[in-house]
C-alpha cells in the first residue's frame, strides 16, 4: 500500500524525477509559462505552490530552502521580491492549467501551465443622479445659446442683401431706359423716311398732270 507517498512516479527513478521537476519549476518562474504533458503539469503545480508559499514567508530559512530546490539564484531573489505584491494574500491558486490537445508524435495530451497574478478588485464608482427639472432647464438654456448667434448672423447679412438688390434694380432700370430710347429713335427714323417717300410720290404725280396739258 502507498500510504503517505504523495506524487506520481512517471516511470522514472527518484533522482531523475526530482531533477526533472527542479528544472521545470525553474523554467516556470523564469518564463511565467511552459508547455508539457497533463500529468507533469499537475505534479509541477505542487512544486510551484510550495515555492510561492516560501517566497511569501520571506525569511532567511525560506530563502535557503528555495535555493536548495531551484537551479538559478537570480530567479529565487526575483521571486522573493515580487511574491507578496504579485500573488497577494491568497492561500493558493497561483497557477492555471490549460489543455492544448494531443501531441502529434505519441498522441500524449499536452497542457499549458502558467502563473496567475493576483489583481485587487476595483471599487465601482457610484454615479450621481441628476434631477429631471434641472436637466430640462439646462437643455433649454443650451438650445437658446445655440439659436441666438444664428439670428445675429442673419441680421448682419440682410443689409448686404438689400444693397445687392438695389444695385440689380438700378442696373435693370438703366438697361430698360436705354432700350426705350433706342426704340423711339428707330420710330422717328421710319417716320422721316415715310415722309420723304410721300413727297417724292406727290412730285411724280404733278409731273404727269402737266404733260397732257402741254400736248393740248
Amino acid at each position: 500500500m502507498r500510504h503517505r507517498k504523495a506524487g506520481i512516479k512517471l516511470n522514472r527513478t527518484t533522482s531523475h524525477r526530482n531533477a526533472m521537476f527542479r528544472n521545470m519549476v525553474t523554467s516556470l518562474f523564469k518564463y511565467d509559462r511552459i508547455r508539457t504533458t497533463d500529468a507533469k503539469a499537475k505534479e509541477l503545480r505542487r512544486w510551484a505552490d510550495r515555492l510561492i508559499t516560501l517566497a511569501k514567508r520571506g525569511d532567511l530559512h525560506a530563502r535557503r530552502q528555495a535555493l536548495s530546490i531551484m537551479m538559478e539564484k537570480d530567479i529565487v531573489h526575483k521571486l522573493f521580491e515580487e511574491a507578496s505584491g504579485r500573488f497577494g494574500d491568497t492561500p493558493g491558486g497561483y497557477t492555471r492549467i490549460t489543455k492544448l490537445g494531443m501531441r502529434p508524435g505519441d498522441s500524449a495530451s499536452v497542457s499549458l501551465i502558467e502563473l496567475v497574478s493576483y489583481e485587487e478588485p476595483q471599487k465601482k464608482k457610484k454615479k450621481k443622479k441628476k434631477d429631471k427639472g434641472k436637466a430640462s432647464t439646462e437643455t433649454k438654456a443650451k438650445q437658446k445659446q445655440v439659436k441666438e448667434p444664428e439670428v445675429d448672423s442673419t441680421a448682419a447679412e440682410t443689409p448686404e442683401k438689400e444693397a445687392e438688390a438695389e444695385k440689380t434694380v438700378s442696373d435693370t432700370g438703366s438697361d430698360t431706359s436705354k432700350a426705350t430710347e433706342a426704340a423711339e429713335e428707330a420710330i422717328e427714323e421710319s417716320q422721316e423716311s415715310a415722309d420723304v417717300e410721300d413727297e417724292k410720290s406727290d412730285e411724280s404725280e404733278s409731273d404727269t398732270d402737266k404733260k397732257p396739258e402741254e400736248d393740248k
